[in-house]
């Protein structure tokens, strides 16, 4: 039986994936995600879900397309946040008197008080995440993950 030849590893080729864009950017996010959690004022409310009840209070009543296009959240995504906010009366539902095949997402009075509640929060997690950073990597990396999400060549939007 002819020996089997051990495969080239990723440092032969000069890849460490601990230095890579995509890992960065999820252990960044996961960091995140965790402050996050530790300091939102409601310990079942997720990031993913205070974008959504922000975007309505900024954009008044929007269709679940609205708000997969304002958050950049994928659809299947958006449904199910939107089923969770609307289970703890964060938000309400119906239909649109133009189209009633289209569900329009409204926040509640609960969910308005959350928002202005969690936004002092909100930007104390931020701090917290970019912690580490001097006040010129903050506005670097903001200039820069903003850049990141434009669409692009292969980018697919």
């Amino acid at each position: 039986m002819a020996k089997r030849k051990k495969p080239h590893t990723p440092a032969e080729y000069g890849y460490d994936f601990s230095e890579q864009v995509g890992h960065l950017l999820r252990r960044a996010y996961q960091r995140h995600t965790a402050i996050f959690q530790r300091h939102s004022c409601d310990k079942q409310l997720t990031a993913i879900q205070f974008v959504a009840l922000c975007t309505l209070v900024e954009k008044g009543p929007c269709s679940l397309t609205d708000i997969v296009q304002a958050t950049a959240i994928d659809p299947a995504t958006v449904r199910g946040v939107i089923k969770r906010l609307k289970a703890r009366d964060w938000i309400e539902l119906s239909t649109c008197p133009q189209d009633q095949r289209k569900v329009m997402v409204t926040i509640t009075p609960l969910g308005e008080a959350l928002v202005e509640e969690m936004i002092p929060t909100a930007q104390h997690i931020t701090d917290l995440t970019m912690e580490n950073l001097n006040p010129a990597e903050r506005v670097a990396l903001l200039h820069l993950l903003a850049k990141m999400g434009l669409p692009g060549e292969d980018g697919g939007d």
